[in-house]
């Protein structure tokens, strides 16, 4: 009698070793995804609109600030491995490496300039 899970018995079976793992990331970032954007979306919708010294006291605040960079760093790493599947997917031989390369480069780069901007509201 076997006691091992489904899961248990499909790690390391993809092509790559890491399917599951991989699964279990985007399941797990898109839950978490799911549950701050709205709180994300109705706060920076109450700043929209005002006079700049409104919204930058608004994304000053530590809450929001904290929020925000939540909402750059988790979206973007979603994002970065979304796209990363989906070339895999897609794309074949040095086109697949280069795709990858470019993504993973532009969302860090995006990470880091938004909280960059961040850093320089909030402090």
């Amino acid at each position: 009698m076997r006691y091992l899970t489904a899961r248990k018995r499909a790690e390391g079976k993809g092509a790559a070793g890491t399917g599951t793992e991989h699964f279990w990331y985007m399941k797990m970032s898109g839950v978490g995804l799911a549950l701050i954007i709205p709180v994300f979306l109705v706060a920076f919708g109450r700043a929209v609109g005002g006079t700049r010294e409104e919204v930058l006291a608004t994304f000053a605040h530590p809450a929001m600030a904290l929020l925000t960079g939540l909402v750059i760093f988790f979206g973007l790493r979603h994002f970065a491995s979304g796209a990363q599947t989906m070339i895999e997917d897609y794309a074949h031989g040095s086109t697949r490496r280069a795709l990858v390369i470019f993504t993973t480069i532009l969302s860090y780069g995006l990470i880091a300039t938004g909280l960059f901007a961040l850093a320089k509201i909030a402090l």
